[in-house]
């Protein structure tokens, strides 16, 4: 694996996981800072890989632009410019756990998020609607007993497609908070995308998952391609890797995903 190579920076943020819960903190600027602070401490005059997956990348990059010590940034599938302003409106995260997690904070009725994203998910969009709520209605009985049962663990739905599990990952230790960060557009704050690509240096691979438009008009992935070329066209030192699955390449395609980085590394590192 990777880690038996390479030392890499992995890019975990505040309102997921065991990372603190602080809702002053859910931007990109103080989010990067804190990181920036923490390399400097225990990095400065060390050469880095940093990396980081969906919003870790927009981050990752933040750090990349303004340290020099970056000796590569890997960036796996980040929504540049697609979650920015007026584009957010179109795209899966807005109405997905964007807007979920904006109304989850509205309502008194239901205290479990990982039970409300269920019963509220898009993904509920691509079932036949003449089945769509007998189906939501049976399946809501097994996910609020499981919840009960494993409220520390990833959901787990019975016949639920595998890809569309995926996004429980987390989920149970996930502040919908956060989520309202790119709700609002308050995550990219007094943030210049363009400039902050331009003053990225160091070697950069992207990785890009499969995008596609659904028949709502919705962005069903990080970023389109046109999106990807405008990143392209302002990072000096950039590469783009292309992988046929879903937004978690490194869950989905494991094995491609490691050989990719390690390829890029072995010229780069």
């Amino acid at each position: 694996m990777l880690h038996k190579n390479y030392h890499f920076i992995l890019i975990d943020y505040y309102g997921h996981g065991k990372s603190s819960k602080n809702k002053n903190k859910y931007n990109l600027i103080s989010i990067g800072n804190d990181i920036i602070e923490f390399i400097n401490n225990r990095f400065k005059d060390k050469k880095i890989n940093i990396l980081g997956h969906s919003c870790g990348g927009l981050i990752a990059s933040y750090i990349a632009s303004k340290l020099n010590n970056v000796n590569s940034l890997i960036i796996e599938d980040s929504p540049f410019f697609a979650s920015l302003g007026d584009n957010r409106f179109k795209t899966f995260n807005y109405l997905d756990l964007s807007s979920i997690s904006y109304n989850f904070t509205k309502q008194n009725e239901i205290d479990d998020f990982v039970y409300y994203y269920f019963m509220n998910q898009y993904a509920w969009k691509l079932f036949p609607i003449e089945y769509r709520d007998k189906i939501r209605n049976s399946l809501s009985k097994f996910v609020k007993k499981y919840r009960i049962k494993h409220p520390n663990k990833m959901l787990k739905v019975p016949f639920w497609p595998k890809k569309f599990l995926e996004v429980f990952r987390g989920l149970e230790e996930y502040d919908p908070y956060f989520g309202i960060s790119f709700y609002d557009d308050s995550f990219n704050k007094n943030i210049d995308y363009e400039k902050l690509l331009t003053n990225i240096k160091c070697n950069t691979l992207f990785l890009k998952a499969k995008t596609t438009i659904d028949e709502y008009g919705t962005i069903l992935g990080a970023l389109t391609d046109e999106q990807l070329n405008k990143v392209k066209s302002l990072v000096k030192n950039i590469e783009i890797k292309y992988f046929d699955c879903g937004h978690g390449i490194h869950t989905e395609l494991l094995k491609p995903y490691c050989k990719c980085i390690d390829e890029f590394l072995k010229i780069n590192n």
